[in-house]
């Protein structure tokens, strides 16, 4: 029997909550913490080689994506701290049979460190592509969210810095940190070849990633030291010459090694850094840059804040990460393959509203086109995906998996007799290869549909694979497994979600992906929303024995924070995250409603509406929980 509070009790924990709150009324979305600061990073995912402009008030960030396709991210603020992805620079990878995963894939290669600049009504992105021999790539539009066209150069600058000089003159700078040599080359007006051969215009050992910006009399070059994972700043007044270095930020101090910085509408300068940061990847954080003998200090004392005032005021949040109900004519921009797709094998059309996978032939996950893949975010992150299995034959492996250095995949298997089987494997990446093996299995019957979710805990480090036949109870498969990353193997980015189907044979089943919806915090019944149906499951099992022995089967039963209980943490969490989302008399209102109580209790929930219209809710990142009632979290 479950053990529910008295309704006058729950006015008077409602009441005290909403007195004891310290003020802040929004959610930590996109690390906005709702009342002019914000929290770093501002997204909290694997964007790595960050490259950012402003064109007038807008702000636009390009970003590595190496093998996924479309290829090189591109993302729009109007503040700095609020982003979204408006597109990519390169819809389809050319240029290399790897990309199409011929003769086995091209992981940790593809293309990185972009180079983003505005010039004369016209953007522009520099790459150099990695492993696959081609040359300078200079990508051009005048609507960075639209098509992009390619120029194509003869002749390689790695680690591109496009800069057009005060004479309009267009140059790249470029090093590898293997050499001390940094190199300029002038390009031709059109940017479709080199003028001249390369010339050396500074010599510091191990030295890659710059980029180039002018402030007054100063050309600055900012690089990256991989070997000591610091930032190197060079100064002068030509970009021929005549260059000083100095050592600045680094990610010993949490700051980052790789970056830039930007100008403000107004004139101040805010810096951005992608700082190393374990198996969620290389993460940018942003810093107020001030200027003390014209060098550049971050933050306080070369240190970037884990929280400051907001570069720009007034900017709506935004949502992260994005959910998809495969209900658009085109694929979401943040959501990508691995590797270029076999187009044949899939569809946004044959069945509207769902995403329908044909299975690609593969021996392996690891060698499986047509895997979509989103990038996992911190600190928690959970995806749901809802499964039409009906039209799997025997021998397909569909499901949802986890892609990077660690590697995990909960597929659903059809059995002869019709039956269907889930079963958990997980593995280790090498530098060439993704072995896995079975951990766990489960028999779910005949049913035609099923429901997976995967769990990244990036506090901790692992992951939780789960699944549920009818949305209401949900189990773990298997136990956790860990999350990883390093350079050198795996697929040199942080962990992603990953939908896949593949057969090491040919196969005519295929499997329609419903929806994949990022949980919220607060989202019980897991359905994309925090609304009155996730304050009936947190009231019905308040104080509750529940069902289940794993953060992943509990959630459901209102238990916010993974300690396998619904208290009153659990409540706070959840009032602060209802309010934030949908205000503060919304949130009265669901109150109400779920508590649907007599005299005496109507009188207490009067007092309640009184005491949540006089003190805003709390919601910032205090605990390893709150980063955001938009952040999904796990346990």
């Amino acid at each position: 029997m479950i053990e529910r509070i008295s309704c006058m009790r729950w006015s008077i924990l409602l009441f005290t909550m909403a007195a004891l709150s310290n003020g802040r009324t929004s959610p930590a979305v996109a690390a906005d913490n709702g009342d002019g600061t914000y929290s770093n990073p501002p997204l909290f995912a694997d964007f790595p080689d960050p490259d950012i402009i402003r064109v007038g008030d807008d702000f636009y960030m390009a970003s590595t994506t190496f093998v996924n396709s479309p290829g090189l991210a591109v993302l729009h603020s109007k503040d700095l701290v609020n982003w979204t992805t408006i597109g990519n620079v390169i819809d389809r990878l050319a240029g290399h049979p790897g990309y199409d995963m011929a003769g086995g894939p091209l992981y940790r290669n593809g293309v990185f460190a972009p180079s983003l600049r505005y010039h004369d009504g016209t953007f522009y992105v520099a790459v150099q592509p990695n492993g696959t021999g081609q040359g300078l790539q200079i990508y051009h539009t005048q609507d960075p969210s639209g098509d992009w066209q390619l120029n194509q150069l003869i002749g390689g600058a790695f680690d591109p810095a496009l800069s057009f000089d005060d004479d309009d003159t267009p140059y790249v700078v470029y090093s590898g940190g293997w050499h001390p040599e940094i190199y300029l080359r002038q390009l031709t007006p059109d940017l479709n070849g080199f003028v001249a051969p390369a010339q050396e215009i500074h010599n510091y050992d191990g030295l890659e990633g710059t980029h180039v910006v002018k402030r007054g009399d100063y050309y600055y070059m900012f690089h990256s030291r991989p070997g000591q994972l610091a930032m190197y700043v060079s100064r002068s007044t030509s970009l021929f010459g005549g260059w000083e270095t100095i050592r600045s930020i680094d990610d010993a101090s949490g700051s980052g090694h790789q970056g830039a910085v930007v100008d403000l509408p107004g004139g101040d300068w805010y810096g951005f850094a992608m700082l190393d940061s374990g198996p969620i990847g290389r993460v940018t954080n942003i810093s107020p840059i001030a200027w003390e003998n014209d060098w550049p200090v971050w933050g306080a004392d070369n240190v970037i804040p884990g929280e400051a005032a907001k570069p720009i005021l007034g900017q709506p949040l935004v949502m992260q990460p994005t959910s998809n109900e495969f209900n658009t004519a085109q694929m979401l921009p943040d959501w990508r393959w691995n590797h270029n797709p076999d187009d044949a094998r899939w569809s946004l059309t044959e069945r509207p509203g769902h995403l329908r996978l044909r299975p690609t032939q593969a021996p392996d996950f690891w060698n499986a086109r047509n895997t979509l893949t989103y990038k996992g975010f911190g600190p928690q992150s959970q995806l749901v995906v809802e499964l039409d299995i009906s039209n799997l034959q025997p021998g397909d492996h569909a499901g949802l998996g986890m892609l990077g250095k660690g590697l995990a995949t909960l597929a659903v298997n059809r059995i002869v007799d019709g039956d269907a089987r889930l079963i958990l494997s997980t593995g280790v990446a090498t530098a060439d290869s993704g072995p896995m093996t079975m951990q766990a299995s489960a028999g779910v019957g005949s049913v035609d549909s099923v429901l997976l979710e995967l769990r990244m805990d990036f506090e901790t480090n692992q992951g939780q694979a789960g699944y549920s036949v009818d949305g209401v109870a949900w189990a773990s498969l298997g136990d956790p497994f860990p999350l990883l990353w390093d350079w050198a193997t795996g697929t040199f980015q942080g962990e992603q979600y990953a939908i896949f189907n593949y057969s090491p044979d040919a196969s005519s089943g295929y499997v329609d992906v419903e929806r994949a919806t990022f949980v919220q915090r607060s989202d019980f019944d897991r359905d994309g929303d925090v609304d009155v149906d996730d304050f009936q499951r947190l009231y019905t099992y308040h104080f509750a024995s529940l069902p289940g022995s794993t953060p992943l089967e509990t959630f459901g039963y209102g238990d916010w924070d993974g300690d396998l209980d619904n208290d009153y943490d659990d409540f706070w969490q959840f009032q602060s995250d209802y309010v934030a989302l949908h205000g503060r008399e919304a949130y009265q209102a669901a109150a109400a409603s779920v508590l649907a109580a007599p005299e005496p209790c109507a009188w207490a929930l009067a007092l309640l509406g009184s005491a949540i219209a006089a003190w805003p809710m709390r919601s910032r990142r205090q605990t390893s929980f709150s980063r955001a009632s938009t952040r999904p979290i796990g346990a």
